[in-house]
């Protein structure tokens, strides 16, 4: 005779709840913090009244697509609310401005940026190199590869004569 293995089915309600713990922690979705959350409330809770294996597994079935449906979307909109697009990696460098540090020469020199970095600098077609002496403030205007298209910042006078 076979023992009736439906009596130990909590040790298999909480063993399911720790992995979908950890899988959960792994993820950060939320879910199977949801799907934790059924098999906690509605497998186990079932098991612990009493109820039959497929009752508990219907329980488990039922709240955790509960939770997933309703729960889970409030609590990803809450965690994103929050979090404002920042740009990274090149979308970052466009528009920074930075000082020569390295003089021009037939187009090409040296530019150290606001955030510290060094980076091989290159003007565009129409800007002479005796505009940009060492020392003068630029913009980051494309991004080529390893190297940075930079032009002088208007000055303020050239900014209100444009705008306005």
């Amino acid at each position: 005779m076979l023992p009736d293995l439906t009596q130990y089915m909590w040790i298999l309600w909480l063993a399911l709840v720790l992995i979908f713990v950890i899988i959960e922690l792994l993820t950060l979705e939320f879910t199977f913090l949801m799907l934790a959350a059924g098999a906690l409330i509605g497998g186990l809770g079932v098991n612990l009244l009493g109820g039959a294996w497929w009752l508990q597994i219907a329980a488990a079935a039922v709240v955790s697509a509960l939770l997933l449906f309703t729960i889970r979307p409030l609590l990803l909109k809450a965690l994103r609310r929050g979090s404002a697009d920042v740009p990274m990696n090149v979308d970052a460098i466009l528009g920074m401005s930075g000082r020569v540090i390295g003089a021009f020469t037939e187009g090409n020199g040296t530019v150290k940026l606001d955030n510290g970095e060094t980076w091989s600098a290159r003007l565009p077609e129409d800007v002479s190199d005796s505009l940009l002496a060492v020392g003068t403030r630029v913009s980051v205007t494309r991004v080529l590869g390893a190297t940075v298209e930079v032009s002088a910042p208007p000055s303020p006078l050239e900014r209100t004569t444009k705008n306005g």
